[in-house]
């Protein structure tokens, strides 16, 4: 047999079967794809490869094949990759001048909002001391950039945090916390009340009831109140959550003396961290680990506590000291004493003082 006519008959054989198969794969990928709910979640990689692919059959090549997306999809994603390979917008270089440093700029922002009387020109100042040098201009765009307004209108507001800040030697707070003790009738919810300095943390519990009524509010009120011995004459104003049982009376009974009650804002109990970490501390070191029956099993742990929360327990948020330690200095030798309240559950240990 001639070579031409050899060849022609293997190549025509090839070609043939190049088209049964392409011919299958499409069938087949037809059927794939009516057998799929829904469009096909392509990865960048897999749209990478298609595009590549489609650019070299061209468009009028692709309408006969393509059948997961258009071709003009394709396409598009090919003039993407392109210019996605020419992008040079990383390294271009801006004129003006280059942003200040990151650890400068928070140091701005920390100044604006620790002082909110302090303008621009103050706060170039306290940076001065420091040994950066910033213009007022540059300070200004650094705190419209973080959404902080100018000192006029900073000093106007005044945030929680500054307010108990500013207040805390003349602020307190009061809160309730809830109890289970059994009694003849069963199982009853016992609400105890009490009130906090909020500088010294001294704590008082004024009472505990099953029922707090705007009557028993009221008389708590005039008890705290009193003059010369009343818990909270020292102070100028009382913090408390939008319960209802800090009814309109208690409120009236409360304003009689000067002291301004302030109430906090919904869903905040941040506001009133110290009285919530009081309530955390009761309920963990004593309730949680005792059995009560009556009411004046309660009292008594709760005055056990409280003895024990002044004199005898350390406190970290106040330099981890006793806060009102009884007797004088404590010897440096000698025997260590154990003292117990509670059965045990609460100890401290001490020696004779010297």
């Amino acid at each position: 047999m001639d070579w031409k006519k050899l060849l022609a008959y293997v190549s025509g054989s090839v070609d043939q079967e190049l088209l049964l198969r392409n011919e299958y794969l499409m069938r087949e990928n037809r059927v794939l794809q009516a057998q799929i709910k829904g469009p096909l979640r392509l990865t960048d990689g897999e749209r990478r490869t298609l595009a590549e692919i489609a650019k070299k059959l061209g468009k009028k090549a692709l309408e006969e094949i393509a059948n997961i997306v258009k071709p003009d999809t394709l396409l598009a994603w090919h003039r993407r990759l392109i210019a996605k390979k020419f992008d040079g917008s990383k390294k271009r270089k801006y004129p003006g001048r280059p942003r200040i440093d990151e650890k400068l700029e928070e140091l701005i922002v920390r100044f604006a909002t620790d002082n909110p009387r302090w303008g621009y020109d103050r706060i170039v100042g306290a940076l001065g001391n420091l040994g950066h040098k910033v213009s007022d201009q540059t300070v200004g765009n650094v705190l419209k950039r973080h959404g902080i307004p100018p000192a006029p209108e900073r000093k106007k507001t005044t945030t929680w945090k500054e307010f108990i800040r500013s207040h805390m030697d003349v602020l307190a707070a009061t809160d309730f916390f809830t109890t289970e003790v059994w009694t003849r009738g069963g199982l009853v919810t016992y609400y105890v009340l009490f009130f906090m300095h909020v500088s010294t943390r001294r704590v008082h519990v004024a009472g505990v009831t099953p029922h707090p009524n705007e009557q028993w509010m009221t008389q708590i009120a005039r008890n705290v109140t009193m003059e010369e011995v009343g818990f909270l004459r020292p102070s100028a104003y009382l913090i408390h959550d939008r319960d209802c049982k800090f009814c309109p009376a208690f409120i009236a009974t409360i304003e009689t003396v000067g002291l301004k009650p302030v109430k906090l804002p919904a869903r905040s109990p941040n506001l009133n961290a110290h009285a919530e970490r009081w309530v955390q501390s009761v309920k963990r070191e004593s309730l949680s680990k005792l059995i009560l029956f009556g009411e004046a099993s309660l009292r008594r742990v709760l005055a056990e506590f409280e003895t024990h929360y002044h004199r005898e327990r350390n406190h970290q948020g106040k330099g981890n000291v006793i806060l009102f330690p009884s007797g004088g200095t404590a010897a440096r030798d000698g025997p260590v004493h154990r003292r117990e309240r509670l059965g045990g559950l609460l100890k401290y240990y001490h020696r004779e003082a010297g």
